[in-house]
């Protein structure tokens, strides 16, 4: 199984994420980390990215994911996903494959995003892009809704909780 841990900037994907796939015994990856360079530059300099900025990224993270449950290995990315074009466009082209991804929704308030933001020094990824994070995002129907204020553990352990009975009842 792949899981996208998905929301804005700041809703703690990463965090959740880490603490997912460690719950989940399979690897963690993060999606900033296959971002061209282009776009980390254009984000740093509080530019928000386009469509057409994010298609390469998107089809490297859907390779990514085919590769990995190809392979037989669970897998768990975070990916802010925002619009329902981006998390199709994750998903492999074999059903197989494509069946086995599950997304995992972080829904947060923009004031709490932000405040994230501000408080994580050093990242390319501006609180001033916050507001066009939630122009953009399309909340998604199919996914597991979490809300991200909650403590992290508690998040974690619904989500392994609701991956699992997902899981062995498919």
């Amino acid at each position: 199984m792949a899981v996208v841990v998905m929301g804005v900037a700041g809703s703690g994907k990463t965090t959740v994420g880490i603490r997912l796939a460690e719950k989940l015994h399979c690897g963690f990856y993060d999606g900033d980390d296959y971002h061209p360079a282009a776009n980390v530059e254009k984000m740093r300099r509080g530019q928000p990215l386009t469509d057409e900025d994010r298609e390469p990224w998107l089809d490297r993270l859907r390779q990514l994911i085919a590769e990995k449950l190809g392979a037989g290995d669970g897998l768990v990315i975070a990916c802010s996903a925002l619009k329902d074009a981006y998390r199709k466009r994750l998903l492999p082209p074999d059903p197989g494959l494509a069946n086995c991804v599950r997304f995992l929704y972080l829904r947060i308030t923009p004031e709490d995003a932000c405040a994230r933001l501000l408080a994580r020094p050093g990242h390319f990824m501006p609180a001033a892009l916050v507001a066009s994070q939630f122009e953009a995002l399309e909340e998604p129907a199919g996914a597991l809704r979490i809300d991200a204020g909650r403590p992290v553990d508690e998040v974690v352990e619904d989500a392994v909780a609701a991956f699992r009975r997902c899981h062995t009842s498919t």
